[in-house]
């Protein structure tokens, strides 16, 4: 294959990706979006195998090595990604975003050493900048995996004299890329792939739970730059394409993410160093709160007009959104308007719900973002929140010292009438109380979701 065809098919596979975007811009298009990013990469994949670029004589050289590693890949791959529960989504993006930067960092450290002091200079500056944000991206992104699957703490992680550390790591990093750009030694490289894989962990470490989707929204930027920078070492326009691609989508998903949230991205980061601590609000008494059984739930519903269901992690939990799908549709078949209030930030990962949703086949015009749907409870008849707890605490809106405070909610305590299905009174994700729960319109329906709104659908069927 001569170099015109090879990059012909380059830029097909370049257009199928920004076609991908643009498809996953809507959760009418998404699959479409996905399956033609997929397509994308296997074309670019397999057009490799037929290139050979004359000054690297790659990839017939260790071709053995090449299909193995796609092998074992695969057998990894594939059998993850279809058995991984809607709960263990955001985990497992944590990863594979994690183990595209770690990938391309080493596959510049790999470049780096072959080329030794015939690279040229903007080659070097390349696989430096490379090796730095790829490991920051893998090391990072295992700590959003340990903090996401509980492993560690979901609080931020802080210890004294952290931020002077965290800046005295970076400004180690500058100084000796420094070095390496000035020097054809293998040492200094991996100092800079040690110092990075230390600095990724310390910026991630003081991140509250609550703010881990923006995080991963992140280092899925950091990755695409790498990935980018990696494409300039290797000489692929393609890879330069996509990666800008990743980044700058992910950039710009990152900076929506923060605006959602309420809060820079600064403050996202390094916010922890600086908070006050919070008053508790534990006074040794238990409070009283208004629970129902699932009969009163389904009564309450009935008698409603308007019914607006707010869905959290906990929905993804107990793999609630088929029954509570068949609720909606119980509930549209008796007149009653019906729509589902989406927080950007709920769940665990951007776009969480409308994932879990759509598995579901729960129709699109019922997904209702935040800002369109805040203006609609003063006439919502009850606001249902499934698994939700920090995108609906009006702590985020009264007390300053909150983790949360700050980011715009759902209003649901604007509803007629409030339900709640959690199971028990533990605080979300971010730690903190809502002191919704102890509001006098709001019913508290202890349990397993999914068992709980089963027991729902049962006694609305017979209303």
């Amino acid at each position: 294959m001569n170099r015109t065809l090879y990059d012909l098919i380059g830029l097909l596979a370049a257009v199928l990706f920004i076609l991908a975007l643009k498809g996953l811009s809507s959760p009418k298009s998404a699959r479409r979006g996905n399956l033609l990013g997929a397509l994308g990469a296997f074309i670019a994949t397999v057009t490799v195998f037929f290139y050979a670029d004359p000054e690297y004589s790659l990839p017939l050289e260790n071709l053995e090595w090449i299909l193995g590693a796609i092998a074992v890949g695969t057998l990894i791959g594939a059998p993850a990604a279809r058995k991984v529960q809607m709960t263990q989504m955001p985990q497992m993006v944590a990863l594979f975003n994690g183990v595209g930067g770690g990938a391309a960092a080493l596959v510049a450290i790999v470049e780096y050493i072959k080329l030794g002091e015939s690279a040229k200079f903007a080659v070097v500056l390349a696989a430096v900048f490379t090796v730095v944000i790829g490991c920051i991206s893998f090391s990072g992104s295992i700590v959003t995996f340990l903090k996401l699957q509980e492993i560690m703490t979901t609080r931020p992680v802080i210890f004294p004299a952290g931020r002077f550390v965290i800046a005295a790591t970076l400004l180690s990093i500058f100084i000796v890329s420094g070095w390496v750009i000035n020097s054809s030694g293998t040492s200094p490289l991996l100092i800079l792939a040690g110092l990075s894989l230390l600095f990724g962990i310390l910026f991630v470490l003081p991140v509250g739970g609550a703010d881990v989707p923006i995080i991963i929204s992140l280092l899925n930027a950091f990755t695409g730059l790498t990935v980018a920078a990696s494409g300039y070492v290797l000489n692929s326009t393609l890879l330069i394409v996509a990666g800008t691609l990743v980044g700058a989508s992910g950039t710009i998903l990152t900076r929506l993410m923060a605006e959602a949230m309420g809060r820079s991205l600064f403050g996202t980061l390094f916010g922890a160093f600086t908070a006050k601590a919070q008053a508790s609000s534990e006074t040794g008494e238990e409070r009283p709160v208004k629970s129902g059984s699932p009969e009163d739930v389904a009564i309450l519903l009935n008698y409603a007009r308007r019914v607006v269901i707010v869905p959290g992690f906990g929905l993804a939990v107990a793999q609630a959104q088929h029954t509570v799908r068949e609720m909606a549709d119980l509930l549209s078949a008796k007149g009653i308007e019906v729509a589902y209030g989406i927080h950007p930030v709920a769940g665990r990962m951007p776009g969480h719900m409308n994932v879990l949703l759509a598995e579901a086949n729960v129709p699109y015009e019922q997904l209702v973002e935040m800002d369109e749907i805040n203006p609609t409870f003063p006439q919502t008849d009850v606001a249902l929140v499934i698994g939700a707890n920090d995108v609906v605490n009006p702590a985020a809106k009264t007390s300053p010292g909150a983790p949360i405070y700050g980011m715009p909610i759902l209003d649901v305590q604007q509803a007629g009438n409030i339900i709640f299905l959690k199971r028990s009174m533990r605080p979300g994700f971010a730690g903190i109380e809502n002191e919704l729960l102890y509001d006098p319109k709001t019913t508290l329906l202890f349990g397993d979701a999914k068992a709980s709104l089963t027991k729902v659908v049962s006694a609305l069927k017979t209303l």
